[in-house]
């Protein structure tokens, strides 16, 4: 056993700060070290990839992954090629292997726990641009919908959707297929900036987000009470670390909650969404069930959305899971470093006591 844990990054994107590196790597870096562990960074490159398993699994046991699948030179088949062959040939540990991050973060995770308490029953996935053409039309019948793309981070690709003609909307047959010229109202969230489409357009516009590798469309329904914000739970390991209330600016169609779209967010302890919480760790079980497997990520966030429950209070609805770079620049001084090489070091040993 070597002790030590690499840490994997790329060259550029809008994520690096003027040392070269995210913002969260080498305070990471820093609290492994500081536990009498070595750590390293070392940056990925496609012509690279057998030079860095042959280097990565003769020197360490383990690898942390902090790379945004957007910023990946070359695309992401090569990085996670390099990162599934250092976990299964060269037996590292690896937080997260790219199967965890695919089964956790993509956002047809959300179609598998659509028969769960966490998620509206009416929620499907279009992985074939002919079927969704087909359903689309029938699934605006039943009300306002939210479109997520597959690939998408910070709002992009994710589009709030309701009919333009409110007197349609309130009229029409549920299950009814709608006319390809209904004119719609488009909302995307990565800056609530809202655009008037015909439906048929529409769609043939949004074909970009299932084509290629992992492409695929969330079709799920609006939730109103979205206004109020949306909740997200950061975990380290199984360790719920704090909430943040993220609430969208105030006016028209806003629903984003990020904060290049104005939304304001306030941080709180576990404690005081002790319900959500609860709620949360309770599913989790079904959760490892239903994404196969319950190698939890290092460092994901769950976020929820209210609705009104059954008995008069409120219900939590998952919206996402992220887990392939959660950022948490903002929150350093929270310790939450110090948390992930605990719980990463604490994973290469009962890997090895195993």
């Amino acid at each position: 056993m070597h002790k030590s844990i690499v840490v994997f990054e790329v060259e550029g994107g809008s994520d690096k700060f003027i040392d070269g590196h995210r913002k969260d790597t080498m305070p990471i870096v820093r609290a492994i070290r500081e536990k009498g562990w070595d750590a390293e960074v070392v940056f990925y490159r496609p012509e690279w990839a057998d030079a860095l398993f042959e280097y990565v699994s003769n020197n360490f046991d383990a690898y942390i992954s902090r790379v945004n699948p957007g910023n990946i030179p070359g695309g992401e088949r090569g990085y996670f090629d390099l990162l599934t062959r250092l976990s299964d040939e060269a037996g590292l540990v690896g937080m997260s292997r790219p199967d965890e991050m695919m089964s956790y973060g993509a956002k047809d995770a959300l179609v598998k726990l659509a028969d769960t308490d966490l998620v509206p029953e009416d929620t499907y996935a279009y992985y074939d641009v002919e079927n969704f053409h087909e359903t689309f039309p029938s699934s605006l019948s039943y009300g306002e919908r939210v479109l997520k793309q597959n690939r998408g981070s910070t709002g992009s690709g994710i589009w709030r959707v309701q009919l333009v003609d409110k007197e349609l909307a309130a009229s029409v047959e549920p299950g009814t297929s709608l006319p390809l010229d209904t004119k719609l109202k488009c909302t995307e969230a990565v800056d609530n900036h809202t655009e008037v489409r015909e439906l048929g357009e529409f769609m043939d516009f949004c074909d970009q987000y299932i084509v290629g590798d992992n492409g695929m469309l969330v079709d799920m329904r609006f939730m109103p009470r979205i206004v109020e914000g949306e909740i997200r739970i950061l975990l380290v390991g199984p360790h719920p670390v704090f909430v943040v209330h993220k609430k969208p600016a105030a006016g028209g169609d806003n629903f984003s909650a990020t904060l290049f779209s104005g939304a304001k967010y306030t941080y709180d302890k576990p404690e005081a969404w002790q319900e959500l919480i609860d709620q949360f760790a309770a599913a989790r079980p079904v959760i490892a069930e239903k994404l196969g497997g319950d190698n939890i990520p290092l460092i994901w966030t769950a976020d929820f959305m209210l609705a009104d429950g059954a008995d008069g209070g409120d219900d939590y609805v998952l919206g996402e899971i992220n887990c392939s770079c959660v950022g948490f620049t903002s929150e350093l001084d929270m310790g939450i470093q110090e948390l992930v090489a605990e719980e990463a070091i604490k994973r290469v040993e009962d890997k090895n006591r195993a």
